[in-house]
């Protein structure tokens, strides 16, 4: 199993589709690295030498942002669009897509498992939910305030 910048890529697959394991790089990019490096992306991974392993990494680390380093940079962008309070960085705050789709319905995966939210139809279900609140805010009204 061949190790490029830290990631062992699949022995038995093809090149092409074996470097885009590294993240930060895709199809484009994978064929753009192997023309540039004049390697048959119908190569094996296993059967690469040692020279074409340490030219590909050696073109990756002086030409791509990949793997920690784009990780990083995707993450500073984030914490920056937070920082200056635009709409995208409000959204992700939120925990919510930010590029225009529609939230009344699907968005899951970025809004997380469905929880309902309303009224109690079950009257003994709603006694003990009353219940429970009252117990919490005597709970509150009990414990001392905090002095700043």
């Amino acid at each position: 199993m061949p190790r490029i910048i830290g990631v062992d890529i699949p022995a038995n697959k093809r090149i092409e589709f074996a470097i885009q394991y590294i993240y930060g790089i895709g199809p484009a990019i994978a064929k753009e690295i192997l023309e540039k490096t004049q390697i048959d992306p119908n190569t094996r991974a296993a059967k690469l030498t040692d020279e074409q392993i340490s030219a590909i990494t050696n073109l990756i680390q002086d030409n791509y942002i990949v793997e920690g380093d784009l990780r990083r940079v995707l993450a500073q962008d984030v914490r920056r669009l937070q920082a200056i309070n635009c709409y995208r960085g409000i959204r992700h705050r939120k925990g919510l897509p930010c590029h225009g789709q529609r939230t009344r319905t699907n968005a899951r995966t970025r809004k997380g498992k469905k929880l309902t939210v309303g009224a109690i139809r079950d009257k003994t279900l709603r006694r003990v939910a009353a219940s429970e609140a009252d117990a919490k805010a005597a709970a509150a009204a009990k414990a001392p305030a905090k002095k700043k």
